[in-house]
């Protein structure tokens, strides 16, 4: 039995090719094979495309604030990439940036917490994270701007996120 059973197809063969250098023994590792990856779907998206476009806005007191977006996990993946782009830019704002692996037991593990000042239409590929061990994902979070950051409010953005095997 494989070790990672919920893996689609079997890892690369691990050859190694070892050469000794003036008493150094170096190792050089064979090329991987290229990642399979799908986009996966937002949570209330609209069944179009995976792909999400918000503007920052302030916190509602009676509903949930539009910066948070979750995207389903429905099937095992050995990593996931989280992708943002920049529609608008303020700069003199720094744009508050999380990402979040939810897991069907409850609990949830942080993978992303930077600040970014990005110019407009500038991309960014956060990961490839890799899948826990011994937990199930069941969405990957994504959260940009806070209610805590004024400056922040009308930035508008793109995000998506990919599980990969």
């Amino acid at each position: 039995m494989r070790p990672f059973p919920f893996l689609s197809r079997p890892a690369a063969p691990a050859s190694l090719l070892a050469l000794a250098v003036g008493g150094c023994l170096c190792a050089a590792a064979a090329p991987a094979s290229a990642q399979s990856c799908q986009f996966l779907s937002p949570v209330g998206g609209n069944g179009v495309t995976p792909i999400i476009t918000k503007t920052i806005g302030p916190g509602n007191p009676f509903g949930r604030p539009n910066w948070n977006t979750d995207f389903f996990v429905t099937q095992p993946y050995s990593s996931y990439k989280f992708f943002f782009t920049a529609n608008s830019s303020d700069p003199n704002a720094q744009y508050p940036v999380q990402g979040y692996m939810k897991f069907s037991d409850g609990s949830n593990l942080e993978v992303i917490n930077t600040q970014m000042s990005p110019p407009i239409g500038t991309g960014r590929m956060f990961g490839p994270f890799p899948a826990v061990p011994g937990k199930q994902a069941s969405q990957m979070n994504f959260k940009v701007g806070a209610s805590d950051d004024p400056n922040a409010l009308g930035f508008s953005y793109r995000i998506s996120v990919q599980g990969c095997n």
